[in-house]
């Protein structure tokens, strides 16, 4: 008894969690499979109507003879890359008419003309033209034929349907594409972008966590770049770092810091002497990396500052018995406490400068030496169009990111263990 009542159990559950399971393949796991579909296969924006058979339909009068009516039909293929099997035409004539010199793919049959024009390949085109004749000798209503549409039907093939996968699509990745090149500026956007974010992340946290007058509202100030609408504060900063017109640009010639205006979102490199050696800076990349730390640095002092006010009182005046200096103290109490909570952070942000495209795309738009994988993904896919290309880049930047969180994870348990 107890074993049936554990079997309905069981089948009670699953049928309860259908609903759940269906939710979730449909809102998350079905785009991701029709993305890793679309990755191999060679497919452009413009191929992914199905393609159809077309008709314009146009009526012109025979001027020697008033009595009869021309029809001229434009077929064409709407697809420049797939064929149309099996096409059939159909058009229906006024009553007391008949065509003359009836094409020979053509029958008449109680006013209706069917024809068979069998296989159209791609881009096809053809002018097919109808006379008509009326019986009486009246003369023909052209509206009344305008006004009937002629029917198309055929067979064809989905290009994202179908079973015909590639893998051309993943060699331009990685042979044709620049793809290293990506990747080395992605990585290093990434990398500096959240170390700089966490670093300041946690500076601005030990600052606010002490008592000031006015903290609170240091702390609301110090939130305004990450709540505020990302589209408004790239123009900001355009116009703050525009070459001729910018207020930094401006400052630094009136301080005579630099000689001539830097174009820090427009220049690619910039070379500097340090200590007598010549070093080349990535001006434009570098500045999208600075928007970067200033407009996400307040999303690790948030957690940081959380974690810091949990931390026991007693630590830190044990710590001023024994005269430990400040620098000490944040070594050897400060840091091991947040350490879980950075570790947290970097993987987070991590992934997400991995992917981020919005800031970079208003802000440079790839141009200058900062196009990363995610600005290639769009660029493929809406700019060129070749949506497998763009799908492909995605589905390789998803493997990265395994590859990273496998790493990061591995040595995060390892580290675990030895503690």
């Amino acid at each position: 008894m107890s074993d049936t009542l554990s079997k309905i159990e069981k089948r009670t559950a699953y049928i309860l969690l259908l609903p759940a399971v269906f939710l979730v393949f449909s809102i998350i796991l079905f785009p991701i499979f029709a993305n890793v579909w679309i990755s191999f296969k060679e497919v452009g924006l413009k191929d992914i109507r199905i393609p159809e058979p077309r008709a314009k339909k146009i009526v012109k009068s025979v001027k020697e003879s008033p009595d009869k009516i021309k029809i001229i039909y434009k077929l064409r293929n709407s697809s420049l890359i797939l064929d149309i099997r099996d096409v059939k035409f159909q058009d229906k004539i006024p009553k007391n008419t008949e065509p003359l010199n009836l094409d020979e793919r053509c029958k008449l049959k109680s006013l209706i003309i069917n024809c068979n024009f069998g296989d159209w390949k791609a881009k096809y085109k053809e002018n097919f033209q109808i006379i008509l004749v009326n019986n009486s000798g009246e003369k023909i209503d052209k509206k009344e034929i305008k006004s009937i549409k002629p029917k198309l039907s055929g067979k064809s093939d989905n290009i994202l349907l179908n079973t015909n996968f590639t893998l051309k699509n993943f060699k331009k990745v990685f042979f044709q594409n620049e793809f290293f090149d990506l990747l080395s500026t992605t990585f290093y956007y990434t990398f500096f972008g959240t170390v700089g974010s966490i670093v300041f992340g946690i500076l601005a946290a030990q600052l606010v966590n002490q008592k000031f007058f006015g903290r609170t509202f240091m702390r609301s100030i110090l939130l305004f770049p990450y709540v505020g609408p990302v589209v408004a504060l790239a123009y900001t900063w355009e116009l703050l770092l525009d070459p001729y017109s910018g207020t930094l640009n401006n400052l630094l010639l009136n301080f005579q810091v630099i000689q001539e205006p830097l174009n820090l979102l427009g220049q690619k490199y910039l070379t500097i002497n340090f200590f007598g050696f010549d070093l080349k800076l990535r001006l434009a990349l570098t500045t999208v990396i600075i928007f970067e730390i200033w407009r996400y640095f307040p999303l690790a002092f948030l957690f940081i500052l959380a974690r810091l006010q949990a931390v026991p009182k007693e630590l830190y005046e044990a710590a001023d018995v024994d005269g430990a200096g400040p620098l000490q103290k944040f070594i050897s109490i400060t840091l091991p406490q947040i350490i879980a909570v950075i570790s947290i952070l970097f993987m987070i942000r991590f992934i997400w400068n991995f992917n981020k495209f919005e800031d970079i795309f208003l802000l440079t738009g790839g141009a200058s030496g900062t196009r990363t994988l995610p600005i290639n993904v769009y660029e493929q896919g809406f700019t060129i169009s070749d949506i497998g290309m763009g799908s492909a880049v995605s589905i390789v930047i998803v493997l990265l990111l395994l590859i990273f969180m496998f790493i990061y994870f591995r040595l995060l348990g390892r580290r675990a263990d030895e503690n």
